[in-house]
């Protein structure tokens, strides 16, 4: 293996397991790479987007398209095949669509969708835009949010870095980086997260999220139901999804990050 590859791999996995922004001295220090070399590497990794320089700090983190590699991976057929039986339960029990979605730059990508019975569905799929393979603005999803509200300050930095970023579909929703940065930081104080009339007006939405082996958010599982569902329980919809979210944790051999 080229020297410097071996050099831009020991990096991206040095930032993986680093919960924040790194200076490229630590990692130079920490790797044994001359500072030469390291900046070298920072830079073209920075140029196709697997890290991310943060000016402010002279510090580096993971970038958009480390994330989109990982995900990638997790797009294929064992993590749908991990969660379809999941989701079916949960369409089961809370008798409204279930989705998995995932995050591919700044949008939800659903890659499974679960409805209830015929009979418990009532008409809430009539109005819904979320099939599979449909993409949405994640910061406005409760799928997209639920993973956002875990992913790093340089991911969100890098995602959405301009007011311009935040688009709207209904006139609501987050019109700042620094306000959804609040948000998400309160979603994931809570455990879960949650949009109404985000995406389509009438509708109100909650998911969670599922995580790897390092604690790093993978995907969500979400549900989606009218604002004028008659005796909705909202409890019993978060702690359905937890219980959802946890068991495809546990299924893809990870655990969920510590808090605190």
């Amino acid at each position: 293996m080229s020297p410097a590859v071996g050099r831009a791999l020991d990096i991206l996995v040095y930032l993986a397991a680093r919960p924040g922004l790194v200076q490229a001295s630590t990692l130079a220090r920490d790797l044994g790479i001359p500072r030469s070399s390291a900046y070298h590497i920072l830079t073209v990794l920075a140029d196709r987007g697997f890290v991310t320089h943060v000016p402010a700090e002279q510090a580096y983190g993971l970038g958009v398209t480390s994330f989109e590699v990982g995900s990638a991976y997790l797009r294929h057929e064992p993590l749908e095949r991990l969660a379809r039986p999941i989701l079916r339960t949960l369409a089961r029990r809370l008798g409204q669509t279930v989705h998995l979605g995932i995050l591919h730059g700044a949008e939800t990508v659903y890659l499974l969708k679960e409805r209830p019975s015929a009979g418990r569905a009532g008409d809430v799929d009539i109005a819904l835009v979320t099939d599979v393979g449909v993409r949405l603005p994640a910061h406005l999803t409760a799928n997209g949010r639920a993973i956002l509200a875990h992913s790093s300050e340089a991911q969100l930095r890098a995602l959405f870095s301009r007011p311009g970023d935040l688009t709207t579909r209904t006139g609501k929703g987050p019109r700042t980086p620094a306000g959804l940065v609040a948000e998400l930081a309160r979603e994931r104080e809570r455990g879960w997260s949650q949009e109404v009339e985000l995406v389509t007006r009438g509708f109100c939405s909650m998911g969670v999220a599922a995580f790897d082996h390092h604690g790093r958010p993978i995907a969500a599982i979400s549900t989606t139901w009218r604002r004028s569902h008659p005796r909705h329980d909202t409890d019993e919809v978060r702690d359905a999804l937890r219980f959802g979210a946890a068991r495809l944790t546990t299924a893809v051999s990870g655990h969920a990050p510590t808090t605190g």
